[in-house]
């Protein structure tokens, strides 16, 4: 009888272990897939051209006037005016 209920929780003692090994094997497979798509410079714009278009989307909403956005796209690309 004793050998019996050894062997059930070796039983239950593998199929955690396997279920941790493969969520383990998810997670690495998930974390690889969005560490390269991160690091991909194709699909994500550079923050300057971030910057420009957010001032675009707050000169077209009309958040700031003509003068302005000239002026703050200036600075975005390194043109300091006076």
């Amino acid at each position: 009888m004793c050998g019996y209920g050894m062997r059930g929780w070796g039983i239950v003692a593998t199929a955690v272990t396997s279920i941790v090994f493969l969520a383990a094997i998810v997670a690495a497979v998930v974390l690889l897939t969005r560490y390269l798509n991160r690091s991909s410079p194709s699909t994500h714009p550079s923050s300057r051209d971030s910057a420009e278009r957010l001032l675009a989307e707050r000169y077209a909403r009309g958040d700031i006037d003509e003068r302005e956005y000239q002026q703050r796209l200036g600075v975005l690309r390194g043109r300091q005016q006076t």
